[in-house]
């Protein structure tokens, strides 16, 4: 059928539905456009917007054939109270069927401070485990083959510490470095945008990222050196088309700095990964995955120059919407994680991580991550959605919102790169202004009742209160703290000295690489709030303004 007769009887349409909408009128606060035919991708090429799977510019996928060879990763977050407890959860995950590790840490640790400092007081092991020197990272991966295991860490201000003690265990296990496969997080500027768990200002933070590209280039060469985070982007109230946009404005950063620094953009580009967001609207994250792949592969192709298709592929792991998460009905909760599942499945993913129905409430329970790890390998062996590739490519509305959230993307990377780039943008306030006026209209509309949240704005019940939730005992800190005493008590505190001097002298000459130095602190034993305290001494500490 031609575009002209779809537009003839697309009028014809419309005509019935305006008598549709007279006996049954449409709900309301539904997008404009209730429709989509041919007519709204007919400008789109198939060759070069859409193309196959594994071929530039990888809007079907970076695999030729996806999940038909190997699933996605299947990864657990976990980690709470002590290395020991973690460990125990971890070793449970992998008998359970869990293809990989996904490391939480305690906020003490995402900053960059130890146990017994007195700003962590409360807080040790909440959030995630508790790690303050290599003898707590030894624990963590005890009975862990780091030959075998692929280990995501969340892990950015303090990235390159963490790093090292991986590394550092690694070597006692009889594991060398060039074997290891993982990734750590080590995205700054989404810190300073949207999360806040940074410590140095953004030009010695960006140097620490370009060392540990540089670094593992030659020595870890299997490791992902940085997962650009469009995930808490997403979590603070951003827009799909924001996920991407602001996330892969950060990406070019990077890019742009290694360069700078006197990287060769094929050396360390594919080992470049992203992390995104599974929100609710299934249909538009798919597109937005689609998207989000298209957008990198033509910035590091026609930008930046790039020669090998596997620095042109955007690889991301997934997680789940912890934000979507109710405290109202949790258990309505394990129907939205498997909705999100199944988008970032017909998206694409290379990994996925699966929140648990209770963790709007409380850290989960072995039970409630049970059933966060069922829900992927449903999908992936019961669902049908991991035998096609790209199941809803040439879908109208798929296509026509790949496009659209792919050209708003460019709306706003055109507008950073005005600004000076991603780092000016952030000094400027822009990239957390947009983030805070979505979010403020998404709560508006919660409030409102334009938006239907199942169990919080509507369909509401009467509820007991939660009963058997995790909670990490107020005795773990005590613990921790002694925990470290002791293990400072054992090690040899000159050659701490000694290895602290030399990385204070590493900090101040710019043209050092900081990782062997690093390294060499945390075979010492050395904490990790004595190597944060030494570079917070020469590169100072940021702190944060919104101009608004």
């Amino acid at each position: 059928m031609s575009n002209e007769k779809i537009q003839e009887e697309l009028a014809k349409y419309q005509a019935s539905v305006e008598k549709a909408i007279a006996r049954f009128p449409e709900r309301e606060h539904l997008p404009e456009q209730r429709l989509y035919t041919p007519l709204d991708i007919k400008d789109t090429d198939y060759a070069d917007e859409i193309s196959f799977p594994g071929v530039y510019p990888y809007t079907r996928g970076v695999q030729p054939t996806m999940y038909r060879g190997r699933f996605w990763t299947m990864r657990m977050y976990a980690g709470f109270s002590t290395a020991e407890e973690s460990n125990k959860r971890y070793r449970y995950l992998i008998e359970s069927g869990a293809t990989g590790l996904s490391c939480a840490f305690d906020l003490p640790t995402q900053i960059g401070y130890d146990s017994t400092d007195p700003i962590s007081e409360g807080e040790v092991g909440k959030v995630g485990v508790a790690i303050d020197s290599l003898a707590d990272m030894e624990i963590l991966f005890d009975q862990i083959d780091l030959g075998k295991v692929s280990t995501s860490m969340t892990i950015n201000a303090p990235a390159s510490v963490l790093l090292a003690m991986y590394i550092a265990v690694a070597e006692k296990q009889g594991v060398s470095a060039d074997q290891l496969k993982g990734t750590i997080q080590n995205d700054i500027l989404k810190e300073y945008a949207a999360r806040g768990t940074y410590i140095f200002p953004p030009r010695p933070s960006m140097r620490l990222i370009t060392n540990i590209f540089e670094y593992c280039s030659k020595n870890v060469p299997k490791w992902n050196t940085i997962s650009i985070s469009g995930y808490h982007i997403r979590e603070a109230g951003s827009t799909a088309a924001q996920e991407i946009a602001f996330t892969i404005a950060d990406g070019i950063a990077y890019v742009e700095a290694a360069i700078k620094a006197g990287l060769n953009v094929d050396d360390f580009a594919g080992r470049l990964s992203f992390f995104w967001n599974a929100h609710n609207n299934v249909l538009e994250e798919v597109a937005k995955f689609r998207a989000s792949r298209r957008v990198w592969a033509k910035v590091m192709k026609e930008r930046f120059k790039a020669e090998k298709p596997k620095s042109m592929m955007l690889r991301v792991h997934t997680q789940t919407a912890g934000s979507m998460l109710t405290a109202q009905q949790p258990n309505n909760n394990i129907v939205r994680v498997a909705l999100q599942t199944a988008a970032a499945v017909m998206g694409g993913t290379q990994s996925l991580h699966t929140n648990s129905r209770d963790e709007a409430l409380a850290l989960p329970t072995e039970e409630s991550v049970m059933i966060a790890l069922r829900t992927q390998q449903i999908v992936a062996y019961e669902s049908g959605l991991a035998d096609v590739i790209d199941p809803l490519a040439g879908s109208y509305y798929v296509e026509a919102m790949t496009n659209k959230i792919e050209a708003e993307a460019w709306d706003y990377i055109k507008k950073i790169d005005e600004m000076g780039g991603a780092v000016a943008a952030i000094e400027k306030g822009y990239i957390q202004k947009e983030i805070q006026d979505s979010a403020y209209k998404w709560q508006m509309d919660v409030e409102s009742g334009a938006r239907t949240i199942v169990g919080v704005n509507k369909f509401q019940i009467e509820e007991e209160a939660p009963k058997n939730l995790l909670r990490v005992d107020a005795s773990v800190g005590e613990k921790q703290k002694a925990k470290v005493e002791a293990m400072k008590a054992k090690r040899d505190n000159d050659a701490v000295k000694a290895a602290l001097a030399d990385l204070k002298t590493a900090c101040q000459d710019e043209n050092e690489n900081l990782m062997p130095h690093i390294l060499a602190a945390v075979k010492t034993y050395a904490t990790l709030g004595e190597i944060c305290g030494v570079m917070r001494e020469v590169f100072g500490e940021y702190e944060a303004h919104v101009n608004l």
